[in-house]
């Protein structure tokens, strides 16, 4: 899985390393749906503070296109885990309703016969 890292901000570009991590960790079980995924966080309001360290994942997938996930928190790592967890949490939700819908249309051939 090729994971890109996109971040103007000098405090998220320290979690690059960590955020490569995260995201094969959480995408472990998927990798093989997921042959790409880019991360690109921001911090909106600038020194200002506030909740406002967006974090953005667009999975490109294989077969359901691309999955665009955005998440905002006060800290990068929180904005991080709750984008990626929703992402993930997607992604299984389209798969299961793949392999359903297959599943039923075997049925439905093997019952006709």
């Amino acid at each position: 899985m090729q994971v890109l890292f996109k971040s103007r901000h000098p405090h998220a570009a320290d979690l690059r390393g960590l955020t490569e991590q995260r995201v094969r960790f959480v995408l472990r079980r998927m990798g093989w749906l997921v042959p790409r995924a880019e991360v690109q966080m921001s911090d909106v309001n600038g020194p200002r503070g506030g909740v406002d360290k967006r974090c953005q994942v667009e999975l490109r997938t294989d077969g359901a296109g691309s999955v665009v996930v955005t998440s905002m928190s006060n800290d990068w790592r929180t904005a991080l885990d709750n984008a990626l967890a929703r992402a993930a949490r997607f992604l299984m939700r389209q798969w299961r309703r793949s392999s359903d819908s297959r599943r039923q249309r075997q049925r439905l051939l093997t019952h006709e016969r």
